[in-house]
């Protein structure tokens, strides 16, 4: 395999990102660095700095051999407002288009290109061209098909309900430019097979293929002494309306045996605190350092992913699954799927089957102890860098083939 050069476009990449998008997109660039290949990100800023709030983050010299080259003007409103309107990116667009022309890359991959140029961001450079979905932003204005913030999208009401997010519709996508624009792609990805058939439930018009997230394999450390004195569940993510902890937190009004830790922080966190009020066995634990974090996951009785919203995976449960611990998951979108794969716990469609699963658990050691084994087999098997990154690679020398690039194809080896 001679090294090939990748670009990933997107909006965001860390320390300029919210979610979990930017994190994924800087795992599959550094996999990649450290097979060898030449990886560089072209991130606009401009989108960033609208969003954020708070202190602007510190980006630190790059030591992981990606070059990372960050777009920003000094109207970054005006830029961000004409891309999210037009479907171009009309401040950036012709640096852009020269930084790709010029460096003339292998492989170019779309990520999430919302306010980086949209759909006519598509037909920028040469190569063969890949689009990771992240999101459901193909098929949803707001990114994620929660309808109105308040329930999961079972049909279209966008105009509305991109006003219920305080964002102004988007024109362009009533005038035919998303579907035109397809068609400099190459392939497209979604991150699970849920995912995937989401998109072609909401019209999306090309196959897809599906590619996991993953994350690095690392050596477990030694649980180290309980963070907790009693027992206890546990939920790590974003606090929003969407993460589902609003039926969870009551349960451990009626459920004595246990504690809720919830670690995390989002602009929601008021509102489960007031629902919380007065609970003792309810503690929220703010951000954790990873290292910590990792001492969390070892010591729960299972993680609790309570989502209620159609999300693309759950880098969650891999994450809980690579420390050996189990999940108990909603069942709602993609993961149902990874339950069945894996194993490693159960899933749930409320509160009174998340408490029966939360009291089997708990009252059966050797239950945790074959759902720990299942999970750290399967994030091996399954979602493990080394899992997913020749798969990856795979989907890149297909397109390479049908895009008459046998170079590209040759170059990343035998099928």
């Amino acid at each position: 395999m001679r090294p090939l050069s990748f670009c990933m476009v997107t909006t965001f990449y860390p320390p300029y990102n919210f979610g979990g998008d930017g994190i994924g997109i800087q795992r599959f660039s550094q996999a990649l660095a450290r097979r060898g290949h030449q990886v560089t990100v072209l991130q606009d800023v401009d989108a960033y700095n609208v969003l954020h709030k708070g202190a602007d983050p510190v980006a630190e010299p790059a030591t992981d051999g990606v070059e990372v080259v960050r777009l920003q003007s000094r109207a970054p409103m005006i830029s961000t407002l004409l891309t999210q309107q037009t479907g171009r990116p009309v401040v950036h667009g012709g640096a852009i288009r020269r930084f790709l022309e010029a460096r003339r890359f292998d492989v170019i991959n779309f990520h999430n290109i919302s306010l980086v140029g949209g759909p006519g961001v598509l037909s920028a450079g040469d190569g063969v061209k890949l689009y990771m979905a992240h999101e459901h932003w193909l098929v949803c204005p707001t990114h994620v098909l929660w309808r109105h913030q308040r329930e999961v999208c079972t049909g279209r009401e966008c105009i509305r309900c991109s006003l219920s997010y305080n964002r102004p519709p988007q024109l362009w996508r009533y005038t035919g430019l998303l579907e035109r624009e397809l068609r400099h792609v190459d392939a497209f990805i979604a991150m699970s097979e849920f995912s995937r058939d989401k998109h072609r439930e909401f019209g999306f018009p090309r196959d897809m293929e599906v590619v996991n997230y993953f994350l690095p394999e690392r050596a477990a450390a030694a649980p180290g002494e309980n963070p907790h004195a009693r027992p206890y569940f546990l939920f790590v993510g974003r606090l929003e309306r969407i993460k589902g902890l609003d039926d969870v937190i009551p349960i451990f009004e009626r459920y004595p045996g246990a504690d809720l830790l919830i670690a995390g922080d989002g602009e929601y966190a008021a509102e489960l605190k007031r629902i919380a009020a007065g609970n003792e066995r309810v503690r929220f634990l703010g951000r954790i350092d990873p290292a910590m974090l990792d001492r969390y996951y070892a010591h729960a009785q299972a993680l609790i992913v309570p989502s209620v919203c159609f999300e693309t995976f759950g880098i969650i449960i891999i994450e809980a699954f690579r420390q050996g611990t189990p999940v108990l998951a909603r069942r709602i979108g993609p993961f149902p799927e990874i339950i069945d794969r894996g194993g490693g716990g159960r899933v749930f469609a409320g509160p009174a089957e998340l408490e029966q699963a939360m009291r089997e658990v708990q009252a059966d050691p050797s239950l945790r102890a074959r759902w720990a084994d299942e999970a750290r087999r399967a994030f091996h098997d399954h979602w493990s860098e080394d899992a997913i990154i020749p798969r990856y690679l795979a989907v890149v020398q297909g397109a390479a083939r049908a895009k008459g690039r046998t170079d590209i194809a040759a170059a990343i080896g035998p099928d």
